[in-house]
C-alpha cells in the first residue's frame, strides 16, 4: 500500500538503536546479529499489518467554511482532515475543528470512492465529531481500550490528507493523562502525548497500537506541539459517541467562570490571604456563576467541601455533577470566605 515502504527504513533504525540500547546494558543479554535482524523484522511486520488493518478505513475529510473579505463578501475556503470509519451505519469519527462552521462535507475513502459527508453531532470541548455517509462495505476500525495504555507502548499515528494515500508515523507513548491549555477558557485533558507526530491533514485520524486497534484520536489544534503528536483517548470518544448521533451534542454541566491557579506570583499580585484554589478572571454574562453571585477576583477555595487547588480539578469536579444541581462553593472576597450556592446549567453551544 503507498505510504508505507517509507516507514520500514524508519522503523527499522527506531527499533534498531532500542535494541542496540538495551543490548548494550549488559553484556550478558546481548542478541547476536541474526537474532537481533529476526526481532526487528518481526516488529516491524508488526506494524506494518497493524497498520494495513486499520488504513482501510482512515478517510479524507474536506470541508468548505464560508467567511467574509474586506468588502464583505462571502468568499469559500476549503479545509481538510482525517476521520477514522467505525461503524456499518457509515458513521465516522473525528476532530471537532476538522468539521468546524462546515457549509459542506466531502469524504473520500482509500479505495477511491468519494461521497457526501452529513455532519451528526460534535463536542468542542473535548475536540471530537461525528460525520455520517451513506455507503455500503465499508472498512472499519476496531475500537481499543486507552485505559490500559503505558508510556513506551509503541503506537502508529495514521492520516489521509489527500484522499487516495495514508501517510503515518510511528512512535511510542510518552506520557498519558496531559492536560494542554488552548485559551483562559479551554482545556484538552486526559491527552496521549506520543512520539509520532501529526502531519498536516492527519487531524482526526486514529493512533492505534500494535493490535491494529483505534487508542486515540489525533489531533493537531495545539500550536506548539513540535515534533511530539497528541491524541484523544478513544475511550473519551466510545463515552459521547451514542449521545453524539442520538442528540448532535453532548450536554454537560457548566458553571461559567475563567480561573487561573492562585500561584505565588497571583498571591502577591492580587493580595490574597491564601495558598491554593482558582482565582477567577472574568464570569461569563448570564451563567450560573453570574446567577448565583460569584465576581471576578473571587477565589473559590472549596467546592461541596472539596479543596479546589487548579482550574483542572474545578473542571473535574464540575463535569461529576447534574445539570440544575446545586452545589456550594466555599470562596473568599475582600479577604473574607464566603458561602454561595449555585445552580449549574447545561453548557451552551460554543
Amino acid at each position: 500500500m503507498v505510504g508505507y515502504f517509507f516507514l520500514k527504513g524508519r522503523i527499522l533504525v527506531v527499533i534498531g538503536i532500542v535494541l542496540l540500547l538495551v543490548s548494550g546494558l549488559s553484556l550478558d543479554c546481548s542478541l547476536a546479529a541474526d537474532q537481533q535482524e529476526e526481532v526487528i523484522y518481526s516488529l516491524q511486520e508488526s506494524i506494518i499489518q497493524a497498520s494495513e488493518k486499520v488504513a482501510p478505513a482512515v478517510a479524507n475529510i474536506r470541508i468548505v467554511q464560508f467567511t467574509y473579505d474586506s468588502f464583505f463578501r462571502i468568499v469559500p475556503r476549503e479545509g481538510q482532515g482525517s476521520g477514522v470509519i467505525f461503524s456499518n451505519e457509515g458513521y465516522i469519527l473525528t476532530n471537532e475543528h476538522v468539521i468546524h462552521e462546515a457549509r459542506e462535507i466531502k469524504v473520500v475513502l482509500p479505495d477511491g470512492r468519494e461521497f457526501e459527508g452529513k455532519f451528526i453531532g460534535s463536542d468542542p470541548s473535548v475536540d471530537l465529531a461525528v460525520v455520517k455517509i451513506k455507503a455500503k462495505s465499508l472498512p472499519l476500525a476496531e475500537l481499543g481500550d486507552s485505559d490500559k495504555l503505558r508510556p513506551g507502548e509503541f503506537c502508529i499515528a495514521i492520516g489521509n490528507p489527500f484522499g487516495l494515500q495514508n501517510t503515518l508515523t510511528f512512535g511510542v507513548i510518552s506520557a498519558i493523562g496531559r492536560n494542554i491549555r488552548l485559551t483562559p477558557g479551554k482545556v484538552l485533558e486526559n491527552l496521549i502525548q506520543t512520539q509520532a507526530p501529526i502531519n498536516p491533514g492527519n487531524s482526526g485520524g486514529p493512533l492505534i497500537n500494535l493490535a491494529g486497534e483505534v487508542i486515540g484520536i489525533n489531533t493537531a489544534i495545539i500550536p506548539y506541539a513540535q515534533g511530539i503528536g497528541f491524541a484523544i483517548p478513544i475511550n473519551t470518544a466510545k463515552e459521547i459517541i451514542d449521545e453524539l448521533i442520538e442528540r448532535g451534542r453532548v450536554m454537560r454541566p457548566w458553571l461559567g467562570i475563567y480561573p487561573v491557579c492562585v500561584t505565588p506570583q497571583v498571591k502577591e499580585r492580587f493580595n490574597l490571604s491564601v495558598d491554593s484554589g482558582c482565582y477567577i478572571v472574568k464570569v461569563a454574562p448570564k451563567s450560573p456563576a453570574e446567577k448565583g453571585g460569584i465576581k471576578e477576583g473571587d477565589v473559590i477555595v472549596k467546592i461541596n467541601d472539596q479543596d479546589i487547588r487548579t482550574p483542572e480539578g474545578l473542571t473535574q469536579i464540575i463535569k461529576t455533577k447534574k445539570i440544575g444541581e446545586e452545589i456550594t462553593l466555599l470562596i473568599l472576597r475582600e479577604g473574607e470566605h464566603k458561602t454561595i450556592r449555585v445552580k449549574l446549567a447545561e453548557r451552551p453551544p460554543e
